[in-house]
């Protein structure tokens, strides 16, 4: 069964934020042909916010969608 990405295990509670450093390092030893965005599941805003403020910025926002 394939793994989820970060933000659906972030979102779904299975994982904590943290892990996103484990998703990096994991999408940087992959010949994955998708982009480390993609790759975390992340969106174009949830992109921009991440790389242009902070990981801090991207965890509010993505906690802004827990249900």
């Amino acid at each position: 069964m394939a793994e989820g990405t970060f933000k659906e295990r972030y979102l779904a509670g299975e994982i904590p934020f943290e892990e996103i450093d484990r998703y990096i390092s994991r999408w940087n030893n992959s010949d994955d042909p998708r982009t480390l965005a993609q790759y975390l599941g992340l969106n174009a805003e949830e992109e921009d916010v991440w790389i242009d403020e902070s990981d801090d910025a991207l965890q509010d926002m993505l906690d802004g969608q827990k249900g």
